[in-house]
């Protein structure tokens, strides 16, 4: 009969087409981002983190490090100066999403500081700044 899969029952036809598996290594990095924050976990256990509410300005340029030599890496950095480095190459969808909720976040002003970096700039570029840094908690004293 024309059509019909000569298949047996102790064979499924369907591995065949299953791709041998390797091993991939283990990322140097890696970073996990939530709707309370970013992170990046580094190989040797460290690990930079910072929560949405906190971050203060968003920064493109060049890395720096060599880990992420020719890489593009978008820094956050919060009210103390503290930073959490993300290499272009670890973005994804959920990060991008997330930066859209920053107040008046351009998206466009991201993109284009991203290929001025890719492009050899050497520097570092600001693409954005809360409009409404944090204050200090109002105290009551006895």
């Amino acid at each position: 009969m024309a059509g019909i899969l000569n298949a047996s029952c102790t064979r499924w036809p369907e591995l065949d087409r299953i791709a041998p598996m390797h091993g991939d290594p283990v990322p140097d990095t890696y970073v996990y981002v939530t709707e309370e924050g970013v992170a990046r976990h580094y190989a040797d256990g460290s690990v930079e983190a910072l929560a949405w509410d906190d971050v203060v300005e968003v920064r493109v340029g060049p890395s720096r490090s060599s880990g992420d030599e020719g890489d593009v890496v978008i820094v956050l950095l919060d009210r103390a100066g503290e930073e959490c480095v993300v290499p272009q190459s670890a973005v994804d969808a959920s990060f991008v999403a997330r930066l859209r909720y920053l107040p008046d976040f351009d998206m466009e002003r991201l993109s284009k500081a991203v290929e001025r970096a890719g492009n050899g700039y050497d520097g570092y570029q600001v693409v954005w700044r809360s409009p409404h840094p944090p204050s200090m908690v109002d105290l009551d004293y006895d």
